[in-house]
């Protein structure tokens, strides 16, 4: 059943995607509806009378995998005998990723010996580490870690893969109830024997179920896929674009390098100690007031606001529509400077903190988008690593954000690359929602389709 499905999840990839999950979402439209006579309350919750609910010892026999000793070995590790998979390589492969398709090392024949040896279509689940509770199907014959639990002996009337997508709505719970251990939480095979699953009756019925949560993680992997071309094409029109290596048709001539100081100045925030705490929000006497962690991938999100006093407020240090957010100064360098474009138009007046700053364009020859863009460049990374280098003080000045460097071409140029580069952001942010709402209505499926309150394969 894995193979079929993984060659459907590939084959779902390539396509749209999006018109058959969209019968799966209408078929699951009925997202209200309460629950009818023939269900029955067990240990795994709310199933219909003809399901039963069984322990993973009574369906399989779980083992755990084995890792050669002593680690690092060469008579074990780095070999081309067999694929080696670890815990640790599993947090590379994405979630909506159920099937294993390669390993990132190998081991030596010497090593499988000393190690256990899964089969594909194994099911395993992570153990330990990050990845705890986490179950994958093997695509491949490979050999696992001691971190790494397998299933073996799968009962015939059992769907591994329909096991394996119920296991993984239960990975927090196990993590955080049944996993043992100090600091160190691990599933050892007894605890993961007692784990109780709910079985629908017939081995159809869980394929049917396990397929059609195999298409919606298709979908998802493919905007997932999607989205991370569509960023690493941004980032490569950003580079040619903002750098005069690449010309938009209708443009040419000489670019100018100008200090930003030359096209607009950096304002300070404002101190706002003692103000957090204000409780009642009141234009007339209060300002909603961001901080660091308000700037998030380039972009000013307004969730979790301090307030200040407005008497502490400038006029100037109010925020205006397509002002930059600076982040001044911060316990990590690694944040500091990183910036975000204020577009926020809610009715309500911003200021920032004192560890923030603001770069306001104000010339007329600068187009303040162009400028935002030059913000996400490396050459502004750049910038910054090296005025922060040999310093044990995280902060930058306004002076030192004004004093920094770009060319810049004549403004209809400008406005021309901010357009392009605009469009490429509107994109990603409209693949970003439609991701969100993929993993939300996958969420709603498996609610609905692992307890039985809709049935799928003919299924009464």
């Amino acid at each position: 059943m894995w193979s079929r499905t993984h060659e459907r999840r590939e084959q779902l990839a390539k396509k749209s995607g999006q018109r058959h999950f969209g019968l799966l979402a209408i078929l699951l439209g009925c997202a209200g509806m309460e629950l009818k006579p023939g269900y029955k309350q067990t240990e795994v919750g709310v199933i219909p009378e003809d399901w039963a609910t069984k322990s993973i010892k009574q369906i399989s026999d779980p083992v755990r995998g084995g890792s050669p000793r002593p680690a690092g070995d060469p008579r074990f590790f780095n070999g081309t005998y067999i694929p080696w998979l670890t815990v640790a390589a599993l947090t590379n492969i994405p979630e909506s990723q159920l099937v294993v398709t390669e390993t990132a090392a190998c081991l030596t024949e010497e090593g499988s010996l000393r190690s256990r040896t899964l089969l594909p279509g194994t099911l395993i689940i992570a153990n330990s580490g990050a990845t705890l509770g986490v179950a994958k199907l093997l695509g491949v014959k490979c050999c696992a870690n001691d971190g790494i639990a397998a299933l073996h002996n799968v009962d015939k009337n059992v769907s591994a893969e329909y096991l394996a997508h119920f296991i993984n709505t239960k990975t927090t719970y196990l993590r955080e109830v049944v996993a043992t251990g100090n600091g160190q939480p691990n599933l050892n095979t007894g605890l993961i024997g007692d784990f109780n699953i709910p079985v629908p009756p017939t081995k159809g019925e869980q394929e049917a179920i396990a397929e059609a949560l195999s298409d919606a993680d298709a979908l998802i992997e493919s905007l997932e896929q999607l989205l991370t071309k569509k960023r690493h094409l941004k980032q490569a029109a950003m580079q040619e674009l903002l750098t005069g290596k690449m010309r938009l048709p209708g443009f040419s001539g000489a670019w100018e390098v100008k200090r930003l100081g030359d096209v607009g100045e950096c304002l300070r925030g404002v101190a706002y100690r003692g103000d957090s705490d204000l409780s009642a929000f009141d234009t007339k006497y209060t300002r909603r007031l961001l901080r660091s962690n308000n700037v998030q991938d380039a972009a000013v999100i307004t969730a979790d606001i301090q307030f200040v006093n407005s008497d502490r407020v400038s006029e100037k240090q109010l925020l205006r529509e397509r002002d930059i957010l600076v982040c001044m100064a911060n316990g990590s360098k690694a944040l500091v400077g990183k910036a975000g474009f204020f577009n926020v138009i809610d009715g309500y007046e911003y200021t920032f903190g004192a560890f923030m700053g603001c770069f306001r364009t104000i010339t007329t020859d600068a187009n303040a988008t162009f400028v935002f863009y030059l913000f996400q460049t490396g050459r502004y990374r750049n910038y910054i690593n090296n005025l922060l280098a040999g310093s044990s003080i995280n902060n930058l000045t306004p002076t030192s954000i004004e004093s920094l460097d770009f060319s810049f071409p004549p403004l209809p140029e400008q406005t021309a690359i901010a357009a392009v580069l605009s469009d490429m952001d509107t994109e990603i942010t409209e693949l970003e929602t439609q991701l969100d709402k993929s993993h939300a209505l996958k969420q709603g499926m498996m609610q609905k389709l692992l307890t039985g309150e809709i049935r799928l394969g003919g299924a009464l």
